[in-house]
């Protein structure tokens, strides 16, 4: 299957090539140093068996000489020879093979993609021919992100003996909470239609304009509409949008347990994946203190910069001396190998714009702190009444909004991915956004003293609907002290998951529901001088799709009703957003 590459694709998986390589040698591998033993090599390229026959399209790079040397492997559905070029000769040069492979139904490798259903069994395969290989020693680490980190955590929870680390950069574990819905149960729409439009259209298909795709109804036929076919695990995930047995059987996350290896992590604040990346660390670091994260200031590609918004020169990483350090560890030092000595945790603080080591995640110093919303019940927009405070209203009181699905919140910035140029990310101006009045406001005078928050994000409402279903959204956001609000976080809870993702149980009009919504997870430094802000509101469209509010399947769904929405707040209400605060 081979096909162009444009732009997202470069970006979304990613094209890793100016931030993990930019400390490899400007010049091609030198022709001596590559290789390829087999006896089926077809123009330097390697067909490697699969248990089922398939082949699998790889290229070898390998040290001279003729020695047994450990291997680095890069699985991608992004194209073998289109983006890693020099790169190999960091690895080659220091006595590594590296073995690049298309994974099956991409580009040149046989098969049928089925994106990460296969990924384990054909990951397992090649590891166990590799290290048949006259020169490999039988030790392999794998390298990649994206995409190409998510089949790095798929080899590992089948326990292949040959592999030995992993080193996934902005991939997550699970597929319903991190690729395809939020934690609050809201389908990440423009996140997956941006990834299949530019991937997987059909030949000669030119589809319309991201923004007009993206409101296609319903969401059964937008997957055509957006690629000109019909994408079958699209399907399933409209099939399945509760968190139910085809996801957990999907998820790395559910099956951590069965991770034997060391994994050194790389995420970015503002990647779609950054809460993931960290919740799994967590999920490891609770067996072993081998595993290492490594969180910077960065979106989905950490080479690209935020427009108007400058981290400092200190914010990048150098990412190819991290692995080249990890991989000398994990794969030539003597065994049982000593503690590796980088620090587990390594995290960018934004605002003061410095790396910090900690040695666990969540910080075990955090202050879990609540801020009231409180106002005199005219929050709407910027230009209202809202306020955080330390503590909630004596009177209770009450915000109202409406949410029209046929005229939602736009995003705007934030952990979305895959492409800048059309869907932009990161931190970005949000007064467009307050101006409007179906998004509550409700923030903190300007503070006297800096204030750290650094962990997950979470907002806990009290609010009622005239709908059996809707959506609440919530963002969290620092004022700059001329007034233009960045946005951090942000999450969506769809009502009928208030109880759990498993169980949806649609509403009752005007009933009041505490509900919490997972706004996401950030490491910022909140100057003296800014404030403090939360929006509130029932959409953030595409990076969430619309809900319709009549409570039926939204898959099939065509119709769109306006709801009105309440969120109450005081004594007996004591709606509040909750900040993990660093002393």
């Amino acid at each position: 299957m081979r096909m162009d590459v444009p732009f997202a694709l470069r970006v979304c998986a990613l094209s890793l090539t100016l931030s993990l390589y930019a400390e490899a040698a400007a010049n091609e591998v030198n022709p001596s140093a590559y290789n390829p033993s087999a006896s089926n090599e077809d123009n330097g390229v390697v067909k490697i068996p699969m248990r089922d026959g398939v082949r699998l399209s790889t290229r070898i790079f390998r040290p001279p000489g003729t020695g047994k040397f450990p291997t680095i492997l890069l699985r991608t559905p992004y194209g073998k020879d289109t983006d890693l070029g020099s790169s190999y000769r960091a690895f080659v040069d220091r006595g590594y093979n590296v073995v690049v492979q298309d994974v099956r139904g991409r580009y040149a490798s046989g098969g049928v993609f089925h994106p990460l259903e296969q990924e384990s069994g054909d990951g397992s395969d090649t590891l166990n021919w590799i290290a048949r290989q006259s020169w490999s020693n039988g030790d392999v680490g794998m390298i990649g992100g994206s995409y190409r980190g998510m089949v790095q955590w798929k080899a590992a929870i089948v326990n292949n003996p040959h592999l030995k680390a992993i080193f996934p950069v902005v991939s997550g574990s699970d597929e319903y909470r991190d690729r395809f819905y939020s934690p609050g149960g809201v389908m990440k729409l423009g996140h997956r239609l941006l990834w299949m439009a530019e991937n997987l259209r059909a030949p000669s298909f030119e589809p319309p304009s991201f923004a007009e795709y993206v409101r296609h109804l319903p969401l059964r036929t937008i997957d055509a509409a957006t690629t000109g076919h019909s994408i079958a695990f699209y399907q399933e995930a409209l099939n399945h949008p509760n968190l139910d047995a085809y996801w957990n059987a999907l998820s790395t996350r559910e099956h951590l347990d069965k991770v034997r290896i060391p994994a050194f992590i790389v995420g970015g604040w503002y990647d779609n994946y950054a809460q993931s990346d960290l919740e799994t660390y967590s999920i490891l670091a609770k067996k072993t203190s081998a595993n290492r994260i490594v969180i910077g200031p960065w979106p989905h590609d950490m080479s690209i910069k935020f427009p108007g918004v400058d981290f400092g020169k200190d914010s990048g990483a150098p990412i190819r001396t991290y692995q080249l350090q990890w991989f000398e560890h994990w794969l030539k030092a003597p065994h049982p190998a000593p503690e590796f000595r980088q620090p587990p945790v390594r995290i960018f603080v934004m605002g003061s714009n410095k790396w910090r080591d900690e040695r666990e995640w969540p910080l075990a110093r955090t202050r879990y702190t609540p801020l009231y919303l409180t106002g005199k019940g005219n929050a709407n927009s910027a230009k209202g009444d809202g306020l955080l405070t330390s503590e909630p209203h004596k009177y209770d009181l009450v915000d109202d909004f409406v949410y029209d699905p046929r005229n939602p919140v736009p995003t705007n910035g934030g952990a979305i991915c895959c492409n800048p140029r059309i869907f932009p990310w990161g931190p970005r101006d949000q007064s467009a956004i307050e101006a409007r009045d179906d998004v509550l406001v409700f923030s903190t005078p300007a503070l006297k003293q800096d204030l750290e928050v650094t962990g997950p994000i979470r907002v806990v409402l009290y609010a009622s609907t005239s709908q059996p279903d809707t959506d609440f959204t919530a963002k969290l956001v620092d004022v700059l002290p001329n007034g233009v609000p960045h946005n951090l976080t942000d999450g969506a809870l769809r009502l009928r998951y208030r109880n759990s993702l498993d169980q949806p149980v649609l509403a009752r009009q005007g009933e009041i529901y505490q509900i919490s919504i997972d706004a996401g997870v950030t490491s910022n430094v909140f100057r003296a001088g800014h404030k403090i802000r939360v929006e509130i509101s029932s959409s953030n469209f595409p990076r969430f799709d619309r809900n319709p509010n009549t409570g039926r399947r939204i898959a099939d769904e065509t119709e769109l009703r306006v709801a009105n929405q309440r969120i109450y707040h005081g004594k007996q209400y004591p709606s509040y957003l909750l900040l993990p605060i660093i002393p």
